[in-house]
């Protein structure tokens, strides 16, 4: 995590993969999901309010989803994150069993003013 210039925490900080890039779209995020389970890693969700987003590690939004091989589930998955958390940073990681680790995270909401 960096900050890009002095000035606005809001409109300055960056967060993880893509941070840098326009907020993804629909489409690309589907994507990014694809790319997880085409992997072989297990999708989850992480969540945490914007002024604690650097404190410590994220809240997990339930369990890692084991075996989940549908991203329109992952995606009802993020919807509900969304709806239970509509003032959190929401990012989407792939665990990789393999080497103990994550192998790709990117938030994938910001909310408001963000």
């Amino acid at each position: 995590m960096s900050v890009m210039s002095s000035g606005d925490f809001r409109t300055t900080r960056t967060y993880e993969t893509f941070s840098f890039l326009p907020p993804l779209s629909q489409d690309e995020i589907y994507d990014q999901i694809v790319y997880i389970i085409n992997q072989g890693w297990t999708p989850a969700l992480e969540h945490e309010a914007p002024e604690k987003a650097s404190a410590h590690y994220w809240g997990m939004w339930k369990l890692p989803f084991f075996g989940m091989r549908n991203p329109d589930q992952v995606l009802a998955e993020l919807d509900e994150c969304r709806r239970a958390y509509p003032d959190h940073l929401i990012r989407m990681v792939g665990y990789d069993n393999y080497t103990q680790c994550k192998g790709h995270e990117f938030v994938v909401y910001r909310p408001r003013g963000l």
